[in-house]
């Protein structure tokens, strides 16, 4: 697969195609589910609101840090994602790309960098949208739509990842920031790969 590369390269990836809309079931329902453009599997999911604020919390083998959703930029891609946290589909995954001084990245359950969950969202991110250290964006390939993603997502650990705006802001690392920081330090910078086994334990989303 063909990845999108900007300074060492973030290796984006995950592919298929954007969200989905609830097609029936009464008003409560309807209110209850996106209205995302989609493509790949059809599925439906609750939209979060804006109004409020979520945290998710990240469990790893090395420590905890927490990702405060950007509901305002990526209604779409924070929706998905948190969906993805209750059905616990990233829980057992590894970051399986560690980049020192640059990014981590995982959210692939096959832990080889072409797994997703079988259809991707889009939110177009700002055109002054900075990938600097915590910031969390959602991977693609090169060949996809700016905004694209499905569930891979990277945390940049360098002052500047030095990218344009073609990635969804996911969030922002408010809490646990030095553990993401020791994770990005247990890459080869070679090939891009984990020189330990840093393993999800388990996601859980809180407003």
């Amino acid at each position: 697969m063909t990845y999108a590369r900007a300074k060492p390269a973030v290796a984006a990836t995950v592919g298929l195609a954007i969200l989905a809309l609830a097609g029936c079931g009464g008003a409560a329902k309807q209110k209850a589910e996106t209205s995302c453009p989609t493509s790949g599997k059809q599925v439906t999911f609750p939209l979060l609101d804006r109004s409020k604020s979520y945290t998710v919390d990240v469990l790893t083998n090395f420590g905890r840090f927490d990702i405060r959703l950007d509901v305002q930029d990526s209604p779409c891609t924070t929706s998905s994602f948190a969906a993805l946290v209750g059905k616990r589909f990233f829980d057992g995954t590894r970051f399986h790309r560690i980049v020192p001084g640059f990014v981590i990245q995982g959210g692939d359950p096959t832990g080889t960098g072409q797994g997703g969950p079988g259809y991707t969202v889009r939110d177009v991110p700002p055109p002054n949208a900075a990938y600097t250290k915590g910031v969390v964006a959602m991977a693609k390939t090169g060949v996809e739509p700016s905004g694209t993603s499905g569930s891979q997502f990277f945390v940049v650990t360098g002052a500047d990842a030095g990218l344009g705006p073609q990635y969804a802001i996911l969030g922002t690392v408010t809490k646990g920031l030095p553990v993401v920081e020791r994770i990005g330090k247990l890459g080869n910078a070679a090939n891009e790969r984990p020189t330990r086994k840093v393993v999800v334990r388990r996601m859980i989303v809180t407003p």
